[in-house]
């Protein structure tokens, strides 16, 4: 059955992938040549030269010389832009068979962003949309989002998520880790849980636990580090796998490519001993370009028992050997050690939300990350980008995970350790070529991936510091298992332009899926004083093989050239998860039948930079989810009948909400004002109504889906004169709940209410020359508020989120 499934969707995507593949309209062509020199008269190799009407690109070679063959005559206008120069841009008709345009560049950087003719994003608002088509994958008709880092002013230091994402429509944030060594991210009705509903990535390539099986990211690249970060919604299903939530790929900084050193130093002092020192050194030199950075970071924690130790480095070398070939080697590592407070119940956050019931629960992670990515333009027309990248990483986490209303009597903690070994490749092909008097465009790819997850649970020691060791490693006490997984998906889009204004974007995306689970766990009972009465140990061996197709369409209409409205519908899957498979924990249990989620998303809006005076991107959408793995509160399991979470399919749900992003440029709307001043309001909009469709379980039909926030709210004001600038935040996210049933509270507080809650933040910002300053508090209002409730790690129960806290940093950069 396998084997005539996968003839029949090969055969199929075959077919569709054909209609990918137009013929080129002929017709009598001509060429242009020319040169791209320095106002000094020196040539200038690998300067990018573009062509606005055909969107065709091309690489001067060592002698600044480049050449586009087989144009049609006519108009045309064309650009030249090199990084640290000014991008000049021409106008030229085509009429004999051989024609000429050559560029000189002054030295002045100009962002690649500025040129880009079909640009419709936020220019200084530090948010924009990506482009339909950038590097090797199309975004035409998506909802995109792109965070400028070099935009942002906050709390760098810490990775602080709300000032980070502030722009980023609809985003629930989990504010449970005040260090910042982990992100939590979600959207639309899906959890924020290390950001595990979006397929995360790092210039390009995956860095979570197990992008299938296990898709959780434990490793967040330093905001420091960071030259902006994309956001790509649901239609992301159709390039880059089968999360709901969409993709988030994080895109570091590179060595500038006008000197042969950079070097940047940032040192971070806060509240409750934080430190931070950031240290990154880059340039270019001959045909080698480069960048690193290490970055170590302490603190104590806003409650007690919350101590961090984190180190982390990252280097890159790009080898350009020619215009038209690029190899790059990339190699990330991070280490942190953190103490974990524990959670609090109901009654306890409101006596003192500072408060810790925890002192020996610890948190270690050692992530290592390798990537080696070549880039060959075949012709101005056709770029291929093969990456290849492996994960060898690991977690442990040791404390105690009974409820947080049960004391802790300085037994034998529970240690859960994990390690990743996972490899894969994506290779992608994009073409560009005249359809009629426009230009269309296609990319396909492949995907195959290879993981191996180890699991392990067992008693840990007695002790109270993080002693990651097991007390009888050959025989462990919850549970030992091997976690394999396969991957091969193979995906085509394509744009068709209809006339000057409109694009129809078709995609396909088949995905073949294997997983499996081989190991043992162990059923324990005990009696009411603890003895043990039932010892059983269960050794279970489990596979499942999926094949499948994804199907989406974009439209896009443009009316000019920074407006444009936009629409899409994308099938989305998500697989069971290994932790949907087995883990023992006293806080929940798994449904033994649970099964694969599917629905779809779609998304209509309006998007564009009006005058330069505002940028706007508002949007409807709509999310549906069916088979939604969930919780369910239950009370059923004898010998004490307390109440746990059911893990398992509990119904389909569906998602709807409005989101707006809105920034206006007070100043600039003023004619006459200082051209050295501005002063910006933006406004971050979310409503959303979430609600259980279509089930026979009374407890949960027409309920609210949880972690959705019927409300959210990011508003702020920016004001810079010259080198300075002040940003004030404002934070409202509405009352939710943490599970299907809706439960307001419950005596593990692993279950209940999410209260509203509103937080303001104030950030300053100051370069002189070299120097760098920058200072600030977060929380100012000193607001007790939450946005978890835990399971398991850090908790169990309600985890506080950080008080009132302040900053500064001093950096160079020369």
């Amino acid at each position: 059955m396998i084997s005539s499934g996968l003839k029949f969707y090969g055969g199929s995507c075959l077919l569709l992938l054909l209609a990918f593949f137009p013929l080129e309209i002929f017709g009598q062509r001509v060429s242009l040549t020319g040169r791209v020199l320095t106002d000094s008269g020196t040539v200038v190799p690998g300067a990018t030269v573009v062509i606005k009407e055909n969107g065709f690109s091309t690489l001067t070679t060592n002698t600044g010389q480049y050449q586009f063959k087989g144009l049609k005559q006519g108009a045309y206008t064309v650009a030249a832009y090199f990084e640290g120069y000014e991008a000049q841009v021409k106008e030229i008709t085509l009429s004999s068979e051989k024609n000429t345009l050559s560029f000189q560049l002054s030295s002045l950087t100009y962002e690649l962003d500025e040129v880009t003719f079909e640009a419709t994003g936020g220019g200084g608002f530090g948010i924009r949309k990506l482009e339909g088509i950038e590097g090797t994958a199309i975004y035409e008709g998506k909802k995109t989002e792109v965070v400028s880092l070099d935009a942002v002013v906050g709390n760098k230091a810490a990775n602080n998520a709300r000032q980070t994402f502030a722009k980023v429509a609809g985003l629930n944030i989990w504010e449970s880790d005040g260090s910042g060594l982990q992100l939590g991210i979600g959207g639309r009705g899906l959890s924020p849980n290390r950001t595990s509903n979006f397929n995360t990535r790092q210039n390009g390539y995956d860095i979570s636990a197990d992008a299938l099986g296990y898709p959780e990211s434990y490793y967040t690249p330093p905001v420091e580090a960071l030259d902006r970060i994309e956001v790509v919604r649901g239609a992301a299903s159709l390039q880059y796998g089968t999360q709901f939530g969409g993709m988030v790929n994080f895109v570091m900084k590179d060595g500038p490519r006008n000197k042969p050193v950079e070097v940047e130093s940032r040192q971070t002092l806060g509240s409750f001993g934080f430190f931070n020192s950031f240290n990154s050194i880059g340039g270019t030199k001959g045909k080698f370009r480069y960048f690193g950075y290490y970055q170590y970071k302490r603190g104590n924690g806003w409650r007690p028992n919350s101590d961090f130790d984190n180190h982390a480095a990252y280097g890159s070398v790009t080898f350009s050997a020619s215009p038209r070939l690029s190899i790059r080697g990339e190699y990330t590592h991070m280490y942190y050690l953190a103490q974990q407070p524990g959670g609090l119940t109901d009654a306890l956050f409101n006596q003192d939300a500072r408060q810790s019931l925890r002192t020996r629960n610890w948190f270690k992670v050692t992530w290592n990350l390798a990537a080696l990515i070549v880039d060959y333009k075949l012709s101005d027309k056709t770029e291929l980008n093969v990456r290849t990248f492996s994960n060898n990483s690991s977690r442990e986490a040791l404390g105690v995970l009974e409820r947080i209303n049960v004391a802790d009597l300085m037994n034998g903690r529970t240690l859960i350790s994990d390690d990743y070994l996972n490899v894969g490749n994506e290779t992608r092909l994009i073409h560009r070529y005249r359809l009629g008097d426009t230009t269309a465009a296609f990319v396909v790819g492949t995907r195959i991936y290879r993981g191996r997850t180890q699991q392990r649970q067992g008693d840990g020691t007695n002790e109270s510091g993080p002693d990651f060791f097991y007390q009888d490693p050959e025989n462990l006490e919850a549970s030992d298992y091997t976690f394999p997984s396969t991957n091969f998906a193979a995906f085509a889009e394509h744009i068709f332009p209809i006339g000057k204004h409109i694009t129809i974007t078709p995609g396909l995306r088949f995905e073949h899926i294997f997983t499996r689970g081989e190991g043992y766990f162990r059923q324990t009972v005990r009696d009411m004083a603890g003895n043990i009465i039932v010892d059983n140990r269960v050794n279970e061996e489990n596979e499942r093989i999926r094949s499948f197709v994804l199907a989406g369409v974009g439209v896009s209409y443009k009316p000019g050239t920074k407006t444009e409205f936009y629409g899409n519908i994308s099938q989305n899957y998500r697989a069971v998860t290994f932790n949907d498979l087995r883990i023992v924990n006293p806080n929940f249990i798994i449904d033994s039948t649970i099964q694969d989620e599917r629905g779809f998303t779609a998304d209509i809006g309006f998007r564009g930079n009006i005058r330069g005076l505002f940028y706007v991107d508002a949007s409807l959408y709509y999310l549906r989810y069916a088979d939604r793995i969930g919780l369910l509160l239950r009370a059923d399991q004898p010998p004490l009948f307390l109440d746990y979470r059911f893990r398992t399919n509990i119904a389909d749900s569906r998602t709807y909400g409005l989101e707006v992003v809105v920034e206006f440029d007070i100043l600039r709307a003023l004619r006459g004002w200082n051209k050295d001043a501005g002063l910006s309001v933006f406004v971050n909009m979310a409503l959303n109504d979430a609600r259980y469709i279509r089930t026979d379980n009374t407890s949960i039909r027409n309920r609210k889906v949880e972690l959705v926030p019927e409300v959210m709210v990011r508003t702020g004001l920016t004001y810079t004169y010259k080198s300075f600038r002040a940003v004030g935040q404002f934070h409202y996210v509405g009352e939710h709940f943490t599970d299907a049933t809706n439960t307001i509270r419950s005596s593990t507080a692993v279950n209940g209410i999410i209260p509203s809650y509103y937080i303001a933040d104030l950030s300053l910002a100051y370069t002189w020359k070299w120097l760098q300053f920058e200072g600030g508090c977060n929380n100012l209002l000193n607001r007790m508020y939450f946005t978890r409730r835990a399971t398991g790690y850090p908790g169990p129960g309600i985890i506080p989120s950080d008080g009132r806290s302040v900053y500064g940093m001093v950096g160079v950069k020369f």
